[in-house]
């Protein structure tokens, strides 16, 4: 009777040869992909399409702070955009709306910590382009300032990206229409009755957009967290995500170990 003889089985890497080698492989994966996100102002509309007419566009800025609320918004308007052609529908209770060259303002009590502020304006006709870049400064109550002023680059992603809307193709018929003036707000328009500001929250300024972008001294700043963590006031610098990377690549590689293990001792 002939007999094959039976081919030496390749010595496999040591279990504990292998782990420290797997575990700095599934580190390197979690800390290569995983990134703090950045908090940012976000803007849509209920009819996103160029020369669409009496057009609802909302802003929400995702609160950054910690330690104080958002208690003031600038925005500036992109190309084509009359601030005389819009006007306050929705904001937080109390902020007030004042226009502005360029733009337009809305301040009052500081909101809750970790609270995003949300506010809607009505738009009597959208310019015609393909999109609109809106740049937004916000100013928390202890004077905290975080600017989404840059328009988006080459590559779709900047530092600080305003806020962007894309706009579908005109309708075939859609046609410029000038500004209605019995729409355009007078005086001091309000989301609710004015209340008495409390003692040092940030006011509403009459020009914000001297040059036509935001300022409010210094430079642009936007503190990188997750949107989670503003909303429960927990800041873990943006590595949560990491440490729950990290902690999935140790389960993997028991589990790992595990089957190695169990496939030498059947291999025995």
């Amino acid at each position: 009777m002939t007999t094959t003889p039976r081919r030496p089985r390749r010595a496999p890497l040591p279990a504990r040869a292998a782990a420290p080698a797997a575990l700095v492989c599934g580190l390197a994966l979690v800390l290569g992909t995983a990134q703090p996100a950045a908090a940012h102002a976000g803007v849509s509309a209920s009819e996103p399409r160029a020369l669409a007419r009496n057009v609802t566009v909302t802003f929400t800025s995702e609160a950054e702070s910690a330690k104080a609320g958002i208690a003031k918004l600038q925005i500036g308007l992109p190309e084509g955009l009359s601030p005389a052609a819009v006007r306050l529908t929705k904001a937080p209770k109390g902020w007030q709306f004042t226009h502005s060259p360029g733009g337009y303002t809305i301040a009052g009590p500081p909101l809750a910590t970790g609270k995003d502020a949300v506010h809607s304006i009505a738009v009597q006709q959208l310019p015609d382009a393909k999109q609109l870049v809106f740049r937004v400064v916000e100013t928390y109550g202890d004077g905290q300032v975080s600017r989404w002023i840059e328009e988006p680059g080459a590559g779709g992603t900047s530092e600080n990206p305003a806020p962007v809307l894309k706009l579908k193709p005109k309708a075939p018929d859609a046609v410029k229409v000038p500004i209605d003036p019995a729409l355009v707000p007078t005086g001091t328009p309000s989301a609710a009755p004015k209340p008495s500001a409390p003692a040092g929250a940030p006011t509403a300024t009459a020009s914000p957009f001297p040059s036509g972008v935001p300022t409010d001294g210094g430079g642009p700043t936007a503190v990188a967290v997750n949107k989670e963590t503003a909303e429960t006031g927990d800041d873990d610098n943006g590595y949560g995500p990491l440490i729950g990377g990290a902690a999935a690549a140790a389960l993997l590689l028991a589990a790992g170990l595990v089957v190695y293990r169990r496939r030498r001792s059947s291999g025995d």
